[in-house]
């Protein structure tokens, strides 16, 4: 693979992220945010400068330990995953050419002032000539943006120099009219002034060392650009007649006719037209850097990453940005469009920040040579402030942002989930916390005591499955001295009267308790036997349940009969309103056990699960086997090393001989064991979209399911976490 040549240096990093910067934000935005804010305009252009700073250290952290070409892409899709990366990629791909187009659009307003042109055409001939310079190579880029930015920032010096005599105190009368909430809505506004701020990162493959240049030209450049807005508009404010330049397309050029005349309005005009070509030319070098790093990483097709032999530059990537930039002007209405770019924008931001605290939490290697302070209270007011900015941006802005977002989905769900199967560090961050909270529950689970378990019987089920469902019971207790309810349940119609059925003992009755009486013995745990008539089998279990302070209820499943189909399964009602553990019983057979199997789906193993199987297996002398699907082309390879390194240390926890195995799910089958144990569904997940996890093949063999009681398992929010991550 070709790599892009590192010709970039400090003046060069400086001028592109300056010059990304100061466009639209200077010579446009201002006459938009005076509507909203009034004089307050001046602190809103500061604290939108002081809302990026987060997300501009988070950025220039991410760019020294990942100095590759697509910043924003490279840094959300290594930290979130190719799906979150997919979405930052394309989003801010069409955010920068949008933002490209506007700067052309909206600069020709101010050569009208000059010269009567036509504003499409000869917006239309500066995009292509930019791309052009484009395709030539990155070092003519730079040099071109370096030329443009100090004939810029001359002209806007005389500019704020000549004017700031001219300043009027008068003008800032009734600061703060507007408000709190003009005061954001204008800060919401004006944030895209600085977008631009971060783009150098996405061209961070062509910069002379990265480690130190990054970091000051982010920085540096931010720091600049700002005190050079609020020093700006604060002298527009000063000089001109309140209201007189709000909504105005050319806002500098009218202050500077009020103070500096003819010369004035000729030098802002020059300054606003190399600005905003400046901006239009760095959205097309960074812009044209994601499909060519996204195509790399096969989330784009492989032309787009295609380095020119002749040029040393990614001309198709180019060339497709270029296309999409001249569409833009010639056929889209850009300000709207524009404005809903820079929504996605700030949604990014947040997610930069986010990403960071992926990286240095996650199981990666992550070694940036530059680090950003008050770690991690920075990256979270950041993501909060992104968010308040973007409630801001109004509902048409945010619909916007969302079918971008759709967009990129689709994309990603059509053309990248087929070809790419890798993980985010968050996903893997949160596969190995969510894997220490269920070996956290298996040790708490260690020091619970189940004193009391019923064994259910609501069939005839002869004395060999009655037998094993009792040893299953007595196993289970037996640790903790407790003891084994057995009891008969018999359900009658609702018409029978339910006092002669209960005060009659019949001779299976007799000899129903007689068999409990031998099991006690033989198992040496304590058994009482009981009998219940009931109207309804499933209420009966509850309510005895409920009455005896029951920690588990063993019962063997039962065959749908045509009444469950129509009214629903009764066992699913069991399981939400048992005051306890619920075991069900595929019962072949339990006669010293000695293979006992957990079976999982690729998530960690219930903590419940885990200590019914490992009673097993310390009641007999035997040993435990932990079965996990095997992996197929869909796992990646963090993946299995998490879930490794989780079995590990699950077994270390357990007081009995174990052995992890995979297991096929194409159909192989392993060798049977002596009992297998699995957690049952959970009804409130039964029907997740997300859940594709692969099932393991039934066994020829005893089967327990166990559904732990609803006040025992994870919360809602941890389970749908496995469900997104597992």
């Amino acid at each position: 693979m070709k790599e892009l040549e590192r010709d970039l240096g400090l003046p060069s990093v400086l001028a592109i992220s300056i010059g990304a910067m100061i466009g639209s934000g200077i010579f446009i935005l201002p006459a938009l945010a005076l509507e909203i804010a009034g004089p307050a305009v001046v602190l809103a252009y500061l604290l939108a400068g002081l809302l990026v700073v987060p997300a501009a250290l988070s950025k220039s952290e991410m760019a020294t330990a990942m100095p590759e070409a697509g910043g924003t892409y490279i840094y959300i899709e290594r930290g979130m995953g190719p799906l979150l990366g997919t979405v930052a990629g394309v989003g801010t791909w069409f955010s920068l050419s949008f933002k490209g187009a506007l700067a052309l659009v909206g600069g020709v307003p101010y050569l009208l002032l000059l010269f009567d042109l036509p504003l499409q055409p000869v917006a239309l001939g500066l995009a292509t000539l930019l791309i052009l310079v484009n395709v030539v190579g990155a070092k003519q880029t730079g040099r071109l943006q370096l030329a443009i930015v100090v004939v810029m920032l001359a002209a806007l010096g005389w500019f704020a120099a000549g004017s700031a005599p001219g300043v009027q105190s008068a003008n800032y009368a009734g600061f703060f009219d507007s408000g709190l909430g003009g005061l954001l809505a204008a800060t919401g506004l004006v944030f895209v002034s600085y977008a631009g701020v971060t783009k150098v990162a996405s061209i961070a493959e062509e910069v002379e060392h990265p480690g130190r240049n990054i970091p000051l030209g982010i920085l540096g450049s931010l720091a600049f650009t700002t005190l050079l807005y609020v020093a700006i508009v604060a002298v527009l404010v000063g000089i001109t007649d309140p209201g007189s330049v709000a909504g105005s397309l050319t806002p500098v050029a009218v202050a500077a006719e009020v103070t500096l005349g003819e010369a004035g309005v000729v030098a802002v005009i020059l300054a606003a037209i190399l600005a905003l070509v400046s901006t239009a030319n760095a959205g097309i070098l960074s812009s044209s850097r994601y499909p060519f790093a996204m195509s790399r990483d096969q989330l784009a097709p492989p032309s787009l990453s295609t380095v020119s032999e002749r040029f040393g530059t990614p001309v198709t990537s180019i060339t497709l940005t270029g296309a999409v930039l001249l569409a833009l002007i010639a056929f889209v209405p850009i300000l709207e469009i524009a404005k809903l770019a820079s929504a996605f924008q700030i949604m990014v931001f947040a997610l930069i920040n986010v990403a960071v605290v992926a990286f240095r939490e996650g199981n990666t290697e992550y070694d940036p040579e530059f680090t950003s302070p008050l770690y991690p209270w920075m990256q979270l007011f950041g993501a909060v402030t992104g968010i308040l900015l973007l409630t801001q941006m109004g509902p048409v802005a945010l619909v916007g942002a969302a079918v971008i977002t759709l967009g990129s989905v689709g994309w990603y769900l059509g053309y990248v989930r087929p070809r790419v199967r890798r993980d985010g560090v968050a996903a893997d961050a949160i596969r190995r916390q969510v894997g220490r909270n269920a070996l956290t529950d298996v040790e708490a689970e260690a020091d619970e005591r189940t004193h009391t378990v019923l064994v259910a019987l609501t069939k005839a089920v002869g004395e060999a499955r009655e037998r094993s469902l009792v040893a299953m019971a007595a196993d289970i207790v037996r640790p903790h001295d407790g003891r084994v309810l057995v009891v008969r349940f018999e359900e009658i119609p609702d018409q029978a009267p339910l006092t002669e059925s209960a005060t009659a003992q019949s001779p299976a009755d007799r000899s129903f308790e007689r068999r409990v009486e031998g099991l006690a013995a033989e198992f040496d745990v304590a058994v009482e036997a009981d009998e219940v008539v009931s109207h309804d089998t499933k209420h009966a279990i509850v309510n005895v349940a409920e009455s005896h302070g029951v920690d588990a209820v063993v019962a063997e499943h039962e065959p749908l009969r045509l009444r469950s189909r129509l009214l629903g399964d009764p066992v699913d009602w069991v399981v939400r309103h048992a005051p306890c553990d619920v075991l069900l019983v595929d019962n072949i057979g339990y006669d010293a056990p000695e293979r006992i199997v957990l079976s999982g789906d690729g998530s960690p193993y219930d903590s419940r699960a885990v200590s019914v199987a490992e009673a097993f297996a310390t009641a007999n002398d035997g040993h435990l086997s932990l079965w996990y699907p095997d992996g197929d082309a869909d796992d990646t390879t963090k993946y299995r090393r998490t879930m490794a390194d989780y079995r590990s240390a699950l077994s270390t926890l357990l007081d009995v001989p174990v052995r992890a195995e995979s297991v096929r799910t194409d159909g192989g089958r392993p060798a049977d064991p002596d009992v297998l144990v699995r957690a049952g569904a959970d009804h409130r997940l039964r029907s997740a979209v997300l859940d594709e996890r692969p099932q393991l093949p039934t066994s020829n063999c005893t089967t327990v399911t166990v559904y732990p009681v609803s006040t025992r398992r994870p919360p809602l929010v941890r389970r749908l976490l496995e469900r997104v991550v597992f």
